[in-house]
């Protein structure tokens, strides 16, 4: 078998709509962990969206977390892990929001 053979199994045409159970849940996890470590008003807009990648080497499902920092610009991270398995400590510390400024797609062609 190649090494970038495909190994996921088939998906269907459109996707599976059915969110995995405690699939939401763990969304609004991620969303409260990401609120509390980055001091987010309740207000402010959290998204967390899973995506899977399109380049080789890379694991089958990544997670990517953006949000709005009152009229600041856009931030976002990826955990390259499912929604489901992100803990605590993958959330970014406090002292890297600069650095979550970049633009999504800058700089690279894998985000």
């Amino acid at each position: 078998m190649s090494l970038w053979a495909e190994t996921r199994p088939p998906r269907a045409p459109f996707g599976d709509s059915r969110p995995a159970p405690g699939h939401l849940e763990a969304v609004e996890r991620v969303k409260a962990w990401t609120r509390g470590r980055f001091g987010l008003a309740e207000a402010e807009a959290v998204l967390v969206s899973e995506t899977v990648p399109s380049l080789p080497g890379f694991p089958p499902l990544q997670s990517l977390v953006a949000f709005r920092s009152g009229d600041g610009p856009a931030l976002h991270f990826r955990v390259f892990k499912p929604v489901e398995e992100i803990e605590p400590d993958d959330i970014p510390p406090a002292w890297m929001k600069g650095a979550l400024a970049e633009a999504l797609g800058a700089g690279c062609d894998c985000c």
